[in-house]
């Protein structure tokens, strides 16, 4: 069904943002509107491998993407993820 899809939609994407931390990665992300390589841990008081995590949850939900650049790896907005957040929140 249509609705249990949505709900389990939500509930894994407002999972992945309930830690202030990574609402605070997707707000960095999506006001620079462009993808962010390693300037992500200068920006939170965290250790690396903390934000680490953080990103892999983003990720994994589907709200980021992360794409290799060398040595680093390069995160953004993953823009359907974003959209589809958006929506099933606008429809409670």
């Amino acid at each position: 069904m249509e609705g249990d899809t949505a709900d389990q939609d939500l509930a894994t994407l407002t999972k992945a943002l309930g830690n202030p931390a990574r609402v605070q990665i997707m707000r960095l992300l999506v006001r620079r509107e462009a993808c962010v390589c390693g300037d992500i841990v200068n920006e939170l008081p965290l250790a690396q491998s903390t934000v680490s995590q953080h990103l892999k949850v983003l990720k994994e939900a589907g709200l980021i993407k992360g794409e290799i650049d060398g040595p680093r790896v390069c995160y953004c907005v993953e823009p359907r993820g974003l959209r589809r957040l958006k929506a099933l929140v606008g429809s409670l």
